[in-house]
């Protein structure tokens, strides 16, 4: 454990006494250093403070910047990435300052905000800043913001940091404070420094006791198919519950964290902790769905007296807070981080293992007040192979709500904007389009009213988007609470959302009091009447509220069932193929909105690799008046089986909704012939054996000879179809079949005049032998750069032909493939000559007793050749000896 090192000099005066606030905590000695940096008499106004957990940072850097900004109006603004961090720090600085929450030191997190006119220090979530900065760029009022934890490279962080330096070109006045745990502190220092150069850094040693590290892999496999299994679930609490009792043996006060990847893992290993632990132990639940006032109590100290305590958690207490009395940890080095399919055009959480970075975040819980141990019950190995650092939000997450911000605040698609990593071009390029369909975007990409009035709505610009168009359908309470339920984390059974939504409304959900608080406050939103709205020629059946708000926000979503498919498959309109799981109520439903779909495999995808998590049913009808953008009427026309086909379709994206068998008109035949020919060739056509003949021979022409003879490759005629191919063209666009078209005389139509003249001299169809023979020469294929024309012929019949023949006007020499009398090769020779004067006297020794009644003379220069045996030789032909 590092003990504070003694005040290097003085600190500010102003509203908080540092001195006292600073007793205990390492970071205390740092603070002269870091009011020096920010002295406003010596021009300091940026810094990074590079600082372990449990130092005390997120505690004394607020009050030490306020003090600096004293004599001037304003606040310092703190960000934290969780609710629960924002509300803990808020409430740890009030105390510390002996005043209450809301006084000196508050907070503002979604639908809740404790803060007065004398507060001086408010701690916000990033995404409470960011919708700040677009009603006021200037941040009028704000002395100083302060961003902690921005190693943990979160969406909304990472764009705090950008438009905040940007906020400093017009406000040289604001004070901006980078603060992390784990930080590349020069990437940051650069990005909010200014024209002197980058931001000083500020470090600080650890804070941490000694720390025991333990491997505890248990027997059962971590995960399969649908994520983290149950048996590993049980064996992580046993590990838990074990730990803890040891613990507890050396340390009565030890409370124990267990990290879990999400909400479902928390409260299966919470129910088994407790079935286990029974009125021992309190167990506690930490994630993001828990009501806040039991997130506090989880976050907070055992009272004197109390039980000792099992914290279950997701990675919200991974950092930005300390867990007072925690001595165990028990990892199970999983996280839940976003991630995009671009293929599927879905994005989601996936459970992955959870970076070194962040495995040594969990495992300092332990050791922040007094030694402690970490229990990792996953493999060494897997530890070794994890990535070292997270990765950044915006490399992986969906885009929508970031690049309507970014549109709204003139820098669309982040151009232009320093931001720690730019947004990958593809996923922002999704984004934009998604925007544009809603119309918060124009073809530049620039935001438009209905865009910045969908940006003042708290939940991502789809979803708002629902909301006012519904809210005239609906009304705006119905809209605003089937708005509220698909913007928190889904946890429908069955993945049925309209189940689901009762069960809030009746209060039967744990998580029913805080989705009533998000569906008052989304209400208030719902009175503007957006641009054009939705119209609805039809009353909406009982239970389509959910399903047409949600069609509304994600009408790529909108999905029919496959009839026939293998499982429950259902086609959304965005192309995807998913399934449902095998239990849900949803099963057989004609229509469905989806507001969640993930990558899955096993039963509950229906072998389609993704499953539907929450949906609501909707009719036809209600679908293609939500998505009504989508629909699209056509005709299609395709070559298929030789001819041409074509249908009149009536489509919702990619679900056909009524197709009829028309007639091609002249143009969408020809089109459909030329669309098939250039994805699968001129072998849709077929080439007959004349044509591909004379192709063979153009081919070699055009590579010996070149211009002006034609390229035949296959790229090189499908370019220019219409030159040679038009009339048949036209025949097979007005219904003719494919069979009945020979390609040989088309391809005539590419042959040079005059030089055409020669083509038979320069490269004939066959080539006469002695014997009298006409034997067709076989060319290479077009695309056979190297190749060379054969000759196969009986050997008898090239008796006393000495010349080797060549073809291209000289360029090429025939390759003669001898033959015996059975057609089988003997010899493979350009020089008949030197065949002649050797090889054939050990050919003729081999053969002439397996084929006695052919010639075999010994002098081939002499004799007659022939086609025939030795009876039926001309000149009654004898072979020597």
């Amino acid at each position: 454990m590092s003990t504070p090192r003694p005040a290097t000099g003085p600190l500010p005066d102003g509203p908080f006494d540092l001195s006292r606030l600073g007793r205990g905590l390492v970071f205390a000695a740092s603070l002269p250093d870091l009011a020096l940096t920010l002295d406003p008499a010596a021009g300091g106004r940026t810094a990074v403070v590079q600082a372990p957990p449990g130092t005390g940072k997120t505690t004394l850097v607020p009050p030490l910047v306020a003090n600096l900004t004293s004599a001037g109006p304003g606040r310092v603004i703190v960000t934290q990435p969780r609710r629960v961090a924002a509300r803990a720090a808020a409430r740890r600085l009030a105390a510390l300052d002996n005043s209450s929450v809301g006084e000196a030191a508050g907070y503002t997190v979604r639908g809740e905000r404790h803060t007065g006119p004398g507060t001086i220090v408010e701690f916000v979530t990033p995404g409470i800043l960011l919708r700040r900065l677009l009603a006021d760029p200037a941040l009028e009022g704000t002395a100083a913001v302060v961003l902690d934890e921005v190693h943990e490279r979160g969406l909304e962080t990472d764009l705090l940091v950008g438009l905040l330096a940007e906020v400093r070109q017009l406000r040289e006045d604001l004070v901006l404070v980078a603060m992390s745990a784990t930080l590349d502190a020069a990437r940051f220092a650069s990005l909010i420094g200014g024209p002197d150069g980058p931001a000083p850094v500020i470090d600080c040693p650890s804070a941490l006791y000694p720390l025991e590290v333990r491997w505890e892999p248990p027997a059962a496999r971590r995960l399969d198919e649908r994520g983290v299994t149950r048996a590993y679930l049980s064996e992580l609490a046993r590990t838990a519950a074990a730990g803890h009792a040891r613990a507890l043996a050396a340390d009565p006060q030890a409370d124990a964290l267990v990290f879990v990847p999400g909400a479902r893992e928390v409260s299966a290993v919470a129910a088994s902790l407790r079935q286990a632990s029974g009125a021992a132990v309190d167990v506690l639940e930490l994630h993001g769905q828990v009501p806040a006032a039991e997130q506090d109590r989880a976050v907070s100290g055992r009272p004197a007296g109390a039980r000792p305590r099992i914290i279950v958690s997701t990675s919200l207490a991974e950092s930005s807070l300390t867990v007072p009395g925690v001595r165990l940890v028990v990892d199970s080095g999983l996280s839940r981080e976003p991630r995009r399919d671009a293929a599927r055009g879905m994005s989601g959480l996936v459970t992955v293992s959870c970076s070194r970075a962040s495995a040594q975040q969990r495992a300092g819980r332990a050791a922040r007040q007094g030694p402690g141990t970490v229990i990792r019950a996953y493999p060494e190995a897997a530890y070794a192979a994890a990535p070292a650092q997270q990765t950044p939000e915006i490399a992986t997450a969906d885009l929508t709500a970031a690049a309507l911000l970014l549109a709204c605040w003139g820098t669309p698609g982040g151009r232009g904007l320093n931001l720690p990593e730019p947004p990958p071009p593809a996923a922002m390029a999704d984004a934009e389009a998604e925007l544009r369909a809603i119309g918060a975007v124009d073809e530049e990409g620039r935001a438009t009213a209905s865009g910045r009035a969908l940006a003042r709505i708290p939940v991502d610009p789809p979803l708002a988007r629902a909301l006012v168009d519904g809210a005239p359908v609906l009304g705006a309470r119905a809209a605003a609470e089937v708005a509220a339920m698909v913007s928190g984390d889904l946890r429908a059974p069955g993945a049925d959302l309209v189940r689901q939504l009762a069960r809030l409304r009746s209060g039967a959900d744990p998580g029913a009091r805080a989705w009533s608080r998000e569906a008052r406050r989304l209400e208030r939103f719902a009175v503007e009447p957006a641009e054009g709205g939705v119209r609805l020629d039809h009353r909406l059946e009982p239970g389509e509220a959910a399903g047409f708000i949600i069609a509304l926000a994600f009408p790529a979503r909108v999905a029919r069932r496959v009839a026939g498919s293998p499982g429950e498959q259902y086609l959304l309109a965005s192309g995807t193929r998913a399934g449902l799981p095998p239990d849900s109520p949803l099963r057989g439903s004609e229509w469905l909105a989806v507001a969640d779909v993930t990558r899955a495999e096993g039963r509950a995808a229906a072998g389609t690799g993704a499953v539907i998590r929450a949906a609501a049913p909707l009719e036809a009808g209600t679908a293609e008046a939500a998505a009504a953008h989508l629909l699209t009427e056509s005709v299609l026309a395709e070559f298929a089986g030789g001819r041409v086909n074509a249908r009149r379709e009536r489509r919702l994206g990619a679900i056909e909704l009524v197709s009829t068998p028309v007639r091609a008109t002249a143009a969408q035949g020809r089109a459909a012939v030329a669309a098939a020919l250039d994805a699968k060739g001129l072998a849709l056509i077929g080439w007959s054996p004349a044509a591909e003949a004379l192709r063979r021979r153009l081919a070699l022409l055009h590579r010996e000879l070149g211009s002006p003879w034609p390229d035949v490759s296959e790229p090189a005629l499908l370019e220019r179809l219409d030159e040679w191919l038009g009339p048949e063209l036209d025949a097979l666009a007005s219904g003719e079949r494919a069979a009945g078209i020979d390609l040989a005389e088309p391809l005539r139509r590419l042959l040079p005049w005059p030089e055409a003249a020669r083509l038979d001299e320069l490269a004939p169809e066959r080539l006469q032998v002695p014997s009298g023979s006409r034997v067709r020469v076989a060319y290479p294929e077009p695309d056979d750069d190297g190749g060379r024309p054969v000759v196969a012929v009986k050997l008898q019949e090239c008796f006393g032909w000495a010349g080797s023949p060549t073809l291209a006007g000289g360029r090429v020499r025939v390759l003669f493939h001898l033959l015996s009398p059975a057609g089988r090769p003997l010899a493979v020779t350009d020089d008949l000559a030197s065949f002649w004067a050797g090889p054939y006297h050990q050919v003729r020794a081999e053969m002439r007793g397996r084929y006695p009644k052919h010639p075999w003379p010994e002098d081939p220069w002499s004799a007659a050749a022939t086609a025939r045996t030795k009876a039926r030789s001309q000149g009654g032909f004898r072979a020597p000896g």
